[in-house]
Parts: C-alpha cells; structure tokens; sequence
C-alpha cells in the first residue's frame, strides 16, 4: 500500500462531528440505496433514539456546521450533481479501512466504549464476524502504527473483557468512567440477546419511517 495523502487524525473531533462521521458510516453499511445521505436524513440519523449512546437532539445547523468542519479536513464532502444536497465521507481512504475495522469503527463512533463481545453483537449488520478473535484481530489493526484510531481500556473491577474506545476525539482518560452496573447485572447471554432485539426494533423503526416518508410522497 502507498504512502497516505493526509494524517488520519487531523485533529481532535468533537462529539457532533464524531456523531456525524458514524451516521455516515453506518446508513452506508446499513442502508446503502439511501447514501449518501441528504442533511435532513443526516440530522435524524445523529438523533436516533436505538443505537446511540449518548441520545442527542441535534439541530440542523449543529449538523451543517459540523459538516462543514470535517469538510476542511476532508473527511466528508458534498455528492456533485445530487437533485437534493447530500453528504458522504471519506474515511474509506483517509483512515484506510477494511470491512470490519469499518464495522467496529462505525459503533465505537456511535456507542463509545464497548468489549469485543459488545462490538460483535452491535456490528452484525455491517460485518458478520464468526467468532470474538476475529473482532480482537480486527480491533489490533486499527490499533496498529502511528497514528491508531482505537486503543484497549484498563480492565475494570469485575469485568472479564476489557472495553475498547475510539481515538477520533482524542486519548482516553487513564481511567475511564463507566456507568455502575445494576446490582442484578443481566447474564452475558442474555445482554447479548436483549442488544440484538434492540438493534431489530431499530431497523423496523427506520423502515416504518421510510415507508411513511414514501407513502406521504405520493399523497
């Protein structure tokens, strides 16, 4: 592979630009005959309620002028000749990613810090992996040379699986907060399975969205 045209982090980027950069990526895993996606699409994606962490409720000049920021670092540009303005990134190339380091990018963008078995579950949609070495092989990549977008949490009390975070708004704290866990903790089993409903109900809500949208186009 050649040499890279820019630096994969020009800077470090706030949590609306980080939020803008994972919608991008996830509707053109998810929802591909949708993207790239058009500044109102883009809005609603950034303050979906499924899938999120932290919900936000971003106005549509948070977004613009987010966009127009990560367009000076050239991480995101406007589609030439669209009918409606529409937007999409440039990560593919400037931060050099694989299909599943994609994945895995793309939530820990959206959703924070997550484990490995957090990241698999959330990321069936965008990358299948058959087992958690392949999300740890995956995870190391991206954490690799000089300029690592992801980097491994210290272990917290308790936990088996160390959490993994995102780079793109700079180094994490030596010692991250976590929210406590209910005294009753869900078995991983089950909070693995109760994270693939939510994901589902997610994907249907966007799609009754969809069809309304296109049931209103024809009134």
């Amino acid at each position: 592979m050649g040499g890279r045209c820019a630096i994969r982090l020009p800077r470090t980027l706030d949590a609306v630009e980080a939020r803008v950069l994972g919608c991008l990526l996830e509707k053109q895993q998810t929802t591909p005959e949708y993207y790239p996606l058009t500044v109102s699409a883009l809005v609603a994606a950034c303050n979906q309620k499924s899938n999120r962490e932290p919900v936000m409720a971003l106005a549509e000049n948070d977004v613009r002028e987010a966009l127009d920021r990560l367009r000076a670092d050239v991480l995101v540009w406007p589609v030439e000749g669209a009918r409606a303005e529409r937007w999409e990134h440039n990560l593919d190339r400037s931060w050099e990613l694989d299909p599943a380091g994609k994945a895995l990018i793309t939530v820990l963008l959206l959703r924070g810090p997550q484990t490995p078995g957090e990241l698999r579950g959330r990321s069936e949609r965008m990358h299948p992996f058959s087992d958690l070495a392949g999300v740890e092989a995956a995870l190391h990549r991206l954490a690799e040379g000089a300029e690592p977008l992801v980097a491994e949490l210290p272990r917290e009390p308790g936990q088996k699986e160390r959490r993994w975070t995102h780079l793109a708004s700079g180094a994490p704290p030596e010692h991250a907060e976590r929210p406590a866990a209910p005294l009753h903790a869900a078995a991983p089993g089950l909070a693995d399975r109760v994270a693939a409903l939510e994901e589902r109900v997610g994907e249907l809500s966007e799609q009754l969205g969809r069809l309304l949208a296109r049931i209103g186009d024809h009134d």
